[in-house]
């Protein structure tokens, strides 16, 4: 099994590619839209804050999920389903990394927002009109929660990660630690989209987007190994 530091380091390699492939064209627009409205000193203050809320969701979210691995591994030691435990995570996370390059027939459902992106993008036009930037820290929280396929990939190979846990504690601490590295990697890609506000969208993000897609799929076929070879 990959050591928890290579899967940190995978984890936030995927983050800056997927930020640069995919955030910057999904979240990119309205991260503009509030640094268009502020001006100054308070550009970097929103920024700061509506990035570490938006970690922040995804830290919570990951130990969660690293929570839902390690309480796998008590059910399937008990039951004798470690093995097929492993390799249906990594076999999810492949097929959610084929769907997100598009290799598969149903990307186009991983990749798009739905109605509950709609809900929460108009829970941030109504935060972004309080005009403060402190305001950015709960938009943060509440994006975070925005459907995206690059973090469902992220979060199952999470709770693929909790599995090796050996205890819930470590399981929610691992998985938070991945997804906030996670995080920590869309993070430049966004601050870019804000700069570059005016000078159109990168013209690489497609190749991009699939290095970082390619990342996770290598993720998902060591949690098949592991799990065959369990």
């Amino acid at each position: 099994m990959l050591s928890i530091d290579a899967l940190y380091l995978i984890f936030f390699t995927t983050g800056f590619t997927v930020g640069f492939g995919h955030c910057i064209g999904m979240c990119g627009p309205l991260v503009v839209s509030f640094s268009l409205n502020l001006k100054g000193e308070n550009i970097f203050i929103s920024h700061g804050l509506y990035n570490a809320g938006r970690i922040l969701t995804y830290a919570v979210l990951g130990g969660l999920m690293g929570i839902a691995g390690s309480f796998t591994v008590v059910s399937a030691r008990i039951a004798g389903l470690q093995q097929a435990a492993l390799i249906v995570a990594g076999m999810l996370i492949i097929v959610m990394g084929l769907a997100m390059i598009e290799w598969l027939p149903f990307g186009k459902y991983v990749k798009r927002e739905g109605k509950t992106g709609g809900i929460l993008a108009r829970g941030f036009y109504k935060l972004s009109a309080v005009r403060s930037p402190y305001a950015f820290f709960p938009i943060g929280l509440l994006l975070g929660l925005l459907p995206c396929g690059p973090v469902y990939t992220a979060l199952i190979a999470t709770a693929g990660a909790g599995i090796e846990a050996p205890n819930a504690l470590y399981g929610f601490l691992s998985g938070a630690g991945l997804m906030a590295v996670f995080g920590l990697g869309t993070v430049p890609a966004l601050l870019l989209a804000a700069k570059l506000a005016g000078l159109g969208w990168l013209t690489s993000r497609r190749l991009i987007y699939r290095i970082g897609s390619v990342l996770m799929i290598l993720v998902g076929v060591f949690y098949v190994i592991r799990g065959i070879r369990y």
